[in-house]
């Protein structure tokens, strides 16, 4: 599934994962959310446990989740980290 939000909001709260968050087994975690990239760092990767985002080359990015209160709790969760790291 296809949300609309932000490119720059997204790589802003990757980037206070990787800063604040614990790293462990290549990725890191903070607040429930993990973070990583793929092996040439193009396409970074945000996951909770209903929610995986995955964003890429061109700011193309692509959420995958089973129903949209999942959603609306991963993008709580990222606005979260947004505002309080």
């Amino acid at each position: 599934m296809k949300n609309s939000i932000d490119s720059k909001f997204l790589l802003q709260v990757f980037e206070k994962i990787r800063q604040h968050g614990e790293h462990k087994d290549g990725a890191h975690h903070l607040d429930g959310v993990k973070a990583y990239t793929d092996f040439d760092g193009y396409t970074v990767y945000m996951e909770d446990a209903t929610v995986k985002l995955s964003f890429g080359f061109h700011n193309q990015y692509h959420f995958d989740y089973d129903n949209q209160s999942q959603f609306d709790a991963f993008e709580k969760k990222l606005q979260n980290i947004d505002k309080t790291h």
